[in-house]
């Protein structure tokens, strides 16, 4: 999950608050890095709103985790497992730095670019996936068509995408059914759901 750059120039340490479930409330901090923008506490609640009928349970992938909120709130909320991706090792300590302060024992964390993470991983399905990558930098569509073909999606898995607002189009494969669709100030956000029958 990404999100906005530091609103105190120099400051290399952020806060971000579960917005609901077993750690409701809690303010986790995050270490700062260059273009890392936290999903938005507004976005972080419609979302977790729309995904409230299958959260429960559900294995999830927090591909370019950022501060880790999508995954944590998930967490939060229920979710079996979480397991975080991003290329920062920084990010990879804070994250991990989190996880042990709540005692969450459902996660794994990962520091590797997430395509190269993608080929490699092995094909254990996820039922929920938050793709949240830097914007402007041509790295969705690529990822959605790895997903795809790589076997890492459940028949009827939810995808979260997060992008500049100015995209005109969310290249997506065929078989995802757009069920969700926001804009946010300078973001635009969407839910799908795979379509097992048409992949």
């Amino acid at each position: 999950m990404s999100s906005r750059q530091s609103r105190k120039p120099g400051a290399n340490r952020s806060s971000l608050r579960i917005i609901g479930g077993e750690w409701r409330g809690r303010r986790l901090q995050f270490t700062e890095i260059e273009g890392l923008r936290p999903t938005p506490d507004r976005v972080r609640e419609t979302l977790f709103n729309w995904l409230m009928p299958v959260i429960t349970g559900a294995r999830c992938l927090d591909l370019f985790a950022g501060s880790g909120a999508l995954g944590l709130e998930a967490l939060s909320r229920g979710a079996a497992a979480v397991t975080f991706v991003d290329s920062s090792r920084q990010v990879k300590q804070s994250i991990e730095a989190n996880l042990a302060l709540l005692k969450a024992d459902r996660a794994r964390v990962y520091a590797a670019d997430a395509l190269a993470w993608i080929q490699q991983a092995p094909p254990e399905p996820f039922d929920i996936l938050f793709l949240d990558p830097p914007f402007r930098k041509q790295m969705l569509t690529d990822c959605c068509d790895a997903l795809e073909t790589r076997g890492l999606l459940a028949p009827d898995a939810y995808i979260y995408l997060e992008a500049e607002e100015e995209l005109t189009r969310l290249n997506v494969p065929a078989n995802w059914r757009l069920h969700r669709h926001q804009r946010a100030g300078q973001v635009q956000y969407a839910l799908f759901i795979r379509d097992a029958n048409s992949a």
